[in-house]
């Protein structure tokens, strides 16, 4: 059974799950799946038209249904004030348990992970693709068609112009790479000695694009780097001088 305010406005084409949570003034329009367990805060707005002058800025509250879909899969949060706007082409999705915080916003076609956390006033920008675990700090902006890797850590107000490979730590104006989320890496049950292996690979200006998994040498973190290095015409960020 879910608890829907009766102030949230809730369209035509959203497909909602057991056990989702909606608060007043929050605007759901479809096409959407709220799938098992989520959670969306007061004033969230989910489902708007992607903002894309070549496409019709439909009024799906009428049920003028268009677009390719938001999916908020299950257990992820959505806090109060969040945007998320349809997809063109793919649905824009939230992973599983992940958190958007307040007044983030998603746009067109961004696929977000599992176990993510989108803190406050995030932007992040069309076709995006960010990884499972990833930590995105307050106010930071990803430009468009930008790639995050599994559990990459952005800090506060970085603007993220250019790729991020697995489990880094990013920040600055322009951004750089300067260190391993070492905690992070461990959480997500890899050994403790994987973080030094992996931080050598970046400071000899490995970035692990286009790297056989199999030949990295990098032990559980196969499947990350493949993934990682699967993207295409990846343009990593560069490394701090003197890390």
């Amino acid at each position: 059974m879910s608890d829907i305010s009766p102030h949230a406005i809730i369209g035509e084409g959203v497909d909602v799950g057991d056990g989702v949570r909606i608060g007043p003034g929050a605007v759901i329009l479809g096409p959407c799946v709220l799938e098992d367990g989520v959670w969306i805060g007061p004033g969230a707005q989910i489902g708007a038209p992607p903002e894309m002058s070549s496409l019709p800025q439909n009024a799906a509250w009428t049920g003028d249904l268009q677009h390719a879909g938001v999916r908020i899969r299950a257990g992820a949060v959505i806090r109060e004030g969040a945007v998320i706007h349809q997809g063109t082409y793919r649905e824009t999705e939230v992973g599983e348990r992940s958190w958007v915080l307040n007044r983030a916003y998603l746009a067109h076609d961004v696929l977000l992970g599992a176990d993510a956390t989108i803190s406050a006033g995030v932007s992040i920008g069309g076709h995006c693709v960010i990884g499972d675990r990833v930590n995105i700090g307050m106010n930071a902006v990803v430009h468009q068609r930008r790639v995050i890797s599994p559990g990459a850590m952005i800090g506060m107000g970085t603007p993220v112009t250019r790729d991020v490979p697995p489990f880094a730590k990013v920040y600055g104006t322009p951004p750089r790479l300067f260190g391993v989320n070492a905690v992070g890496l461990e959480r997500a049950g890899h050994e403790a000695a994987l973080s030094e292996a992996l931080m050598a690979r970046y400071r000899a200006g490995d970035l692990l694009t286009g790297s056989d998994p199999e030949s990295a040498n990098l032990g559980t973190l196969g499947e990350t780097v493949a993934w990682w290095s699967a993207r295409h015409e990846l343009r990593p960020v560069s490394v701090a001088p003197g890390v």
